[in-house]
C-alpha cells in the first residue's frame, strides 16, 4: 500500500493524538500534479471528502487508499478530490461539508458515525447533491432522497481473524505452552482492546470471539475499552493490562499500533502471547507477536458510489457487503501463525460465501445460559437501544440487513467488559 511505512513510523510517534476528537478543522489538500487531465467523463465532478484524521491514523487512512484506488478506476484525477483532515465531530462537520458543497462537489463523504447529524443536515441543506455518512444509521429514517449510509460486513473478517487466533491457541495448547496463569476456571484467555462500547464494537469483538471458539471452544475473553478510537498510548495500556491478567492474544477495534506493539514487547521479555490487529498489517511493528489483522476493501464501496454519482445515479441508502464482494478481508498472515492456518481461512471464508456458515448463529452462543430466539436490529427513538426490526431470521442474527452499519449489541456468555 502507498506510504505504509510512513503510516506506520508516524504512528509509533504519535503520543495522546485524539483523531475522533480533533480541535482541528483541518486542511484542504488538492493536486499539484500538472501533467493530470480532468475525468473525461465528466470534468466537473468533484469528490468532497470529510475526514475524522488523517494518513498517521489507520481508518481514515484506509478510508483515504479506497478513495483513491476508486478514483484511479474510474478515470478521475488528484484534482477532482477534495479532502478535508482531522474534521472534529461537531458543528465544524456541517461548515465543512457546506464548503466543499459551495466548491461544486457532486458527492461528498463524511467517514466518522459522529459526523452523521452534522452530514445529514448538510444534505436537508444542499439537495442536489449526495451525501454519505459511513458507518452511520439514520439515513433510512431521514426520509432523504441524497443521504445514505455504508458500512463493510467487516464483522465476517473479524470472525475469520478469530478463526486464526483460535488456531494458534489450539498449537499452543498441545505444545504444552499455555499455563495456569493463562487460564480461569479452566478456560483460556483473551484479551481485546475497544474503543467504546458501541454496536460496532460489539459486534466485532463477539465475531471475533466466537471465531476463536469455533476451532478452541475452551476459551473466555476479557474487554478493555480506551473511549477514544485512536490513543496509541492508551490502546498500549490496555493491551499491558489485559496481558498482566493472563490473556494469551490481544485482539482490538482500536485504530493505532499501540497494542501489537505492546504485545510485540512483551514476547520479547519471554510472555507466551500474539496479537490481531484492525485496519492495516502490524507486522512492522510487531514482526512476531502480529498473527493477522481483520480490514476492510473500502475502495470496493467507494468504486460503486462514485460511479454511480458519477454516472448521474441514485448511491444506495443502505450499502454493506463482505466476502462475496471481496470487500472485507484478513492481511497477510504472520510467521507465528499456526500450522494449517492459511487451508482454515480458505476453508471458513468459503463456507462465509456458500451462506452455509452464518457468523452470529444463535446455536454458537448464549446469553445468561439461555439461546437468544428474538432481538431487535434498529433504534426508532434514538437511545441506541434497538427497538424495532426483528434479526434473529432461520436461526441467526441478521447482521447489516436492515442498516448497513452493524447493530448487534448482545452481551453473550464467556465474554467480560472491564469498563
Amino acid at each position: 500500500m502507498k506510504k505504509i511505512l510512513a503510516l506506520i513510523l508516524a504512528v509509533l510517534f504519535v503520543c495522546g493524538a485524539l483523531a475522533a476528537c480533533s480541535g482541528s478543522t483541518g486542511t484542504e489538500t488538492t493536486t499539484d500534479d500538472n501533467t493530470a487531465t480532468k475525468s473525461e467523463a465528466n470534468p466537473d465532478f468533484k469528490i468532497g471528502v470529510i475526514l475524522v484524521g488523517d494518513e498517521n491514523e489507520g481508518y481514515t487512512y484506509a478510508h483515504m487508499q479506497g478513495i483513491q484506488t476508486a478514483a484511479d478506476a474510474l478515470g478521475l484525477t488528484d484534482d477532482q478530490i477534495i479532502w478535508k483532515y482531522n474534521i472534529p465531530e461537531d458543528e465544524t462537520c456541517f461548515d465543512t461539508a457546506a464548503d466543499l458543497a459551495d466548491q461544486g462537489c457532486s458527492v461528498i463523504f463524511s467517514n466518522s458515525y459522529g459526523h452523521q447529524t452534522y452530514t445529514q443536515q448538510a444534505a436537508e441543506t444542499y439537495p442536489d447533491i449526495q451525501f454519505v455518512a459511513m458507518t452511520g444509521d439514520t439515513a433510512k429514517a431521514s426520509g432523504l432522497e441524497n443521504f445514505s449510509n455504508a458500512f463493510t460486513k467487516v464483522y465476517e473478517s473479524r470472525y475469520v481473524s478469530g478463526v486464526v487466533a483460535g488456531m494458534k491457541i489450539a498449537e499452543l495448547d498441545a505444545a504444552g505452552k499455555i499455563a495456569d496463569e493463562n487460564k480461569k476456571d479452566g478456560k483460556v484467555k483473551v484479551g481485546y482492546v475497544g474503543a467504546y462500547p458501541y454496536a460496532e464494537v460489539v459486534s466485532g469483538y463477539t465475531a471475533f470471539y466466537l471465531g476463536i471458539k469455533s476451532v478452541y471452544p475452551d476459551v473466555v475473553m476479557d474487554v478493555q475499552y480506551t473511549n477514544s478510537w485512536f490513543d496509541i498510548t492508551a490502546e498500549a495500556e490496555a493491551a499491558n493490562a489485559l496481558l498482566s491478567t493472563g490473556c494469551i492474544i490481544i485482539g482490538q477495534h482500536a485504530d493505532s499500533t499501540g497494542a501489537p506493539s505492546a504485545v510485540q514487547a512483551a514476547l520479547e521479555s519471554g510472555k507466551v502471547c500474539y496479537s490481531v490487529g484492525y485496519n492495516v498489517d502490524m507486522l512492522s511493528v510487531a514482526p512476531e507477536a502480529a498473527l493477522t489483522s481483520a480490514t476492510n476493501n473500502w475502495d470496493v464501496y467507494y468504486t460503486y458510489a462514485i460511479g454511480t454519482a458519477l454516472n448521474g445515479g441514485k448511491i444506495d441508502t443502505n450499502w454493506a457487503e463482505g466476502y462475496n464482494q471481496d470487500a472485507v478481508a484478513i492481511t497477510a498472515l504472520g510467521p507465528s501463525a499456526a500450522e494449517g492456518t492459511a487451508e482454515k481461512v480458505e476453508e471458513v471464508i468459503a463456507a462465509i460465501k456458500a451462506d452455509t456458515l452464518h457468523v452470529f448463529d444463535t446455536a454458537t452462543f448464549t446469553v445468561g445460559g439461555a439461546e437468544v430466539t428474538n432481538a431487535f436490529a434498529t433504534d426508532t427513538d434514538g437511545d441506541f437501544a434497538p427497538d424495532a426490526d426483528e434479526a434473529i431470521i432461520d436461526g441467526y442474527y441478521h447482521e447489516s440487513y436492515f442498516q448497513s452499519a452493524p447493530s448487534f449489541q448482545l452481551r453473550i456468555d464467556g465474554i467480560t467488559e472491564l469498563n
